[in-house]
């Protein structure tokens, strides 16, 4: 092979390694944007969780009756108008009513029987809570954040009627209530927040919140 043909093959070889490293490098960039893009969506969408349950309890702690939240009767005044479908910030549409069955049953409509049907998630039968919505609607400020709230009786629960708190004074349950709160961000991102609260004569106190993956 002349010496020009050697120079060639030479060329051949550093181009295409300079082009699989650039190539490489664009992957990578590619990578880390979309990651760091998918946690900051994740956080936006966890920090309107967190604030939509701060909404709410305020408003739960002035509730004069709480069988009415417990029914769905009693609402926060976080609310963007009737429960139905929604238009999130990113321009996908989700149903509110769809969401609170699949938070009872796991399916977008339930029946009866799944409400009190005996689960490794809902172990309680007939006192398994049946979340009713809360609080819902878009945060302040320009946020790319929908929350809903829902609350239910708690899972101490004894008197098997979920629309009632408690049934007797040496009932467990009794002044409690169990929260939950979504935080749904841009690129379908969701977070969730789980909170215990105690309420009597106007005061409010939580007993457990946490993060739920």
């Amino acid at each position: 092979m002349s010496e020009r043909g050697v120079a060639l093959v030479l060329v051949l070889l550093v181009i295409s390694t300079v082009s699989a490293l650039a190539l490489s490098l664009a992957i990578l960039v590619s990578t880390e944007s979309r990651v760091s893009a998918a946690y900051r969506d994740g956080t936006q969408a966890l920090y309107g969780a967190e604030a939509a349950l701060e909404r709410v309890l305020p408003d739960l702690a002035a509730e004069a009756d709480l069988d009415q939240p417990l029914s769905g009767a009693g609402q926060s005044s976080f609310t963007d108008g009737p429960p139905g479908l929604r238009r999130l910030p990113d321009g996908t549409f989700m149903d509110l009513h769809a969401l609170t069955a699949m938070l009872n049953c796991g399916r977008v409509v339930c029946s009866e029987t799944d409400l009190v049907q005996t689960t490794a998630d809902r172990p309680w039968g007939a006192n398994n809570p049946r979340w009713q919505l809360y609080g819902y609607g878009p945060l302040p400020g320009g946020s790319p954040v929908y929350a809903v709230v829902w609350v239910a009786d708690d899972a101490s629960e004894t008197d098997d009627d979920p629309f009632a708190d408690g049934g007797g004074a040496d009932n467990p349950g009794r002044g409690r209530l169990s929260v939950t709160a979504h935080g749904y961000g841009p690129a379908g991102t969701r977070r969730v927040i789980e909170a215990s609260v105690a309420i009597a004569a106007g005061r409010l106190s939580v007993l457990s919140w946490r993060e739920v993956r």
